[in-house]
């Protein structure tokens, strides 16, 4: 087909991305990396980065050791600390996109309005902010943290002071000597909470449910270590490799024997007993399920930073608003001037769903109602030639999701080569019992889980209690799981010359 073929000025391209993310960018990378260049990547903001961008908070950085927290195909020497703040991951994924030179095909502020399959011509038409176009195939990559969720709560509509989420952070907004609320004690809020407190006059911290913390052992990389990076290569690629094989045998605890897990609880318990002394506030900071079922929290600063007098830990959620009087849950009011959000994200109801309308005339959305599964984390029955990077159950409790995206970027270009290997206008639509074969091992595999038997109610959860967030194994088993199509476990889609579509059959041999 020719590159970004106009027809009545039309525009049309092989494939398009939406997000420029890690899982966008990769996905470009990879598109070059196979010799294709008919692309564009759709972006509603005016930068690169994704969540990296968005989330601009005080404190912000990855849990994950910089060195895996990168692309496999584009070692960062450089990485300042052993973990890295939001300010190096944006630099380093705008570096990726020079580098690999994908600016001229990144579309800014062009955010996706709707895209709906058209059978007759085998491709879906997109609607953007800044225009129409089509695609034979559609990559999404909006990521699972990219639509901050704020909870109702009665009155907030009427609060005189500020307000806004940990995602969408007011740097015009100055908190020095105000009183201010936090809502949540998630990964955000153990890096907000240190970095606010002493600037702050009061600190209530509303926690609807307690969190494991662990010490983050962070350090500067020092230029020696960076240095040696540089002239030797390889020991970039044996040390994410070391930090990879760590955390693929921890992996084991999490997914096949959460009771190992008991050591860890420990360990955490200790951490916290080292900063708050105060056994009240102890007991309302420690948890009553077991450790891993929710996100384990890295942090050495949080507890300290409660344990100091002008910080006040509401063990309850917030249930309404009064005028300038927060209420918890548990009758506790405070005055304050602001209002922090870090109640997360739209993770199990993935808001670009709503926006996608498949083979059936349904949005992807509603094919979701009884939650969400696609098969091996991307595809899903009647939505042809359409694939999501960081897809269902493609999550990770303990170790680098940038692992899991390149396991989607090799099914992803296999998906493409098969589309070249059966010519013509074609499309691969995924099989409802392939789908659903695919689904029921991963719930099969779920139920011993720490996600699911240790007596939490996590954000992995959906609103019918099914884990549809996390991948229950090791990332070598998804990696093994992603690397080739199986064409059987798709229906094969074909336009012929008069338009009418007709599917070639072949068995689910899963």
């Amino acid at each position: 087909m020719a590159e970004h073929e106009h027809e009545q000025g039309h525009e049309h391209v092989r494939v398009a991305v939406v997000g420029s993310g890690f899982g966008g960018l990769g996905a470009a990378v990879r598109l070059r990396r196979e010799g294709i260049t008919d692309f564009v990547v759709l972006e509603r903001a005016s930068g690169v980065g994704g969540t990296w961008r968005d989330n601009s908070y005080p404190g912000c950085a990855c849990d994950v050791p910089s060195h895996l927290y990168s692309f496999s195909f584009a070692p960062n020497p450089d990485w300042p600390r052993s973990f890295s703040g939001q300010r190096h991951i944006r630099a380093y994924l705008e570096h990726v996109a020079d580098v690999f030179g994908l600016r001229p095909h990144i579309r800014f502020d062009s955010e996706v309005k709707r895209m709906v399959w058209d059978g007759e011509q085998m491709r879906w038409e997109i609607e953007t902010s800044s225009g129409n176009l089509s695609a034979d195939v559609v990559v999404s990559a909006t990521g699972p943290l990219s639509e901050p969720k704020l909870p109702d709560i009665p009155g907030l509509d009427t609060f005189p002071g500020k307000v806004f989420h940990s995602a969408r952070w007011d740097h015009d907004y100055d908190l020095r000597g105000k009183r201010v609320a936090m809502v949540g004690t998630g990964a955000s809020a153990i890096q907000i909470v240190p970095s606010i407190q002493p600037l702050v006059s009061r600190l209530t911290l509303f926690q609807r449910t307690p969190a494991w913390v662990l010490p983050r052992v962070d350090r500067p990389i020092s230029e020696a270590e960076r240095a040696l990076h540089r002239t030797l290569p390889v020991t970039t690629k044996l040390r994410r490799g070391l930090l990879w094989g760590i955390r693929e045998l921890q992996v084991q605890a999490f997914t096949k024997h959460p009771g190992e897990l008991g050591f860890v609880e420990r360990l955490a318990k200790r951490n916290m007993a080292r900063a708050i002394k105060d056994p009240a506030l102890r007991a309302r900071l420690t948890p009553d399920y077991r450790i891993g079922c929710k996100r384990i929290l890295l942090s050495s600063t949080y507890y300290p930073a409660l344990a100091q007098p002008n910080v006040d830990v509401v063990a309850s959620g917030l249930s309404e608003i009064r005028g300038s009087t927060v209420v918890g849950a548990d009758g506790t009011e405070a005055e304050v001037d602001a209002i922090v959000f870090g109640t997360g994200f739209h993770v199990t109801d993935m808001p670009i769903a709503e926006r996608v309308v498949g083979a059936e005339g349904k949005t992807l959305a509603e094919s979701w109602t009884g939650g969400m599964q696609s098969l091996r984390g991307a595809t899903a029955a009647g939505f042809p030639n359409w694939m999501t990077i960081i897809g269902p159950n493609t999550g990770l409790g303990n170790s680098s999701m940038i692992l899991m995206i390149e396991s989607q970027l090799n099914y992803l270009a296999d998906y493409l080569r098969q589309l070249d290997v059966l010519g013509g206008r074609v499309a691969l639509d995924a099989r409802p019992s392939a789908v659903r074969a695919w689904n029921h091992r991963v719930q099969e595999r779920m139920k011993r889980t720490v996600w699911n038997t240790g007596g939490c109610t996590s954000w992995y959860l959906d609103e019918n209690g099914r884990n549809t967030t996390v991948w229950p194994g090791t990332t070598s088993e998804f990696r093994r799981a992603t690397r080739r199509v199986d064409l059987a476990e798709y229906a094969v889609l074909r336009a012929h010359p008069n338009s009418t579509v007709t599917q070639e059959n072949a068995e689910v041999t899963a």
